[in-house]
This record gives C-alpha cells, structure tokens and sequence, in this order.
C-alpha cells in the first residue's frame, strides 16, 4: 500500500516575463514594490475578522513585474520590501490586463530577502489583452 502512495515533487519556480493569459499552477518567487489598498468592506456593528479587504501590489523579479491582487489575510504579507513565495498562483484578467492572483488553494509565504534587483521596465500589467473569437469554415 505505502507504494502506490506518490511523493510529493519539488516545485518547479517559474518567472515573472513568462507568465501568460488564463494560465495557473505558477510558483513564484517575488520582491513586494509597493502595496495599495483598494477594498475594505465589513460590516461597521461586526467583528473585524469577517471584514473584506483587497490590494493590488506590484510585485516582480528579475525578469519584469507584474500586478498581485492580494486578499484578506494575504494584505498583511505583502510588505513593501518584502520577499514571498507564492504557490499555485494564476493570472487572472482585469479590464484587457494581467493580474497575478492566489486563490484557497495556493499559498502565500513569506521569505528571507532576495539577492535579485527587479526589472522595473518591464510591466507585465500595462501589456493589454484582447480576446478575439476565431471562427473556423
């Protein structure tokens, strides 16, 4: 029985100029930039744990930088300065734009700073998208 059991794999880390539209299952590496709230709603007579809070962070390696949508209790990891790891995170679109997200299923840590300088001038953010439907005869 303990054979058929799988072992767990290594992750494979990805970088940020290889990201792509509608794609998921990255494993990332990134330096915080800077860190914007842009949604706190919770109820004023409610407890502060079920308050909604959302932030776009801009967040980047080496190879470029793209924005992070962070959620909740993933707000507070994303320090600007900050190292994170992030696993199973996908890219969600955002009016024709690239947005980096992590959902329940993927994970947000924190990690010892990183020796990399991250390339500024390359934005994976300001890059629109449109979606054209091919129509095959």
């Amino acid at each position: 029985m303990a054979e058929t059991k799988s072992a767990m794999r290594k992750p494979v880390f990805t970088k940020v100029d290889q990201m792509r539209p509608g794609t998921n299952g990255h494993n990332l590496v990134v330096k915080v930039l800077s860190s914007t709230t842009v949604l706190r709603k919770g109820r004023p007579d409610g407890p502060q744990v079920h308050q909604m809070r959302i932030a776009e962070c801009l967040v980047g390696d080496d190879t470029g930088t793209i924005l992070f949508t962070a959620r909740n209790e993933q707000v507070e990891m994303m320090k600007p300065e900050a190292t994170v790891i992030l696993r199973n995170a996908k890219i969600d679109m955002f009016k024709g734009s690239m947005r980096l997200a992590v959902d329940k299923w993927g994970r947000v840590e924190v990690t010892e700073p990183a020796t990399f300088t991250v390339k500024e001038d390359n934005n994976l953010s300001l890059v629109e998208y449109e979606l054209v439907n091919v129509v095959e005869e």
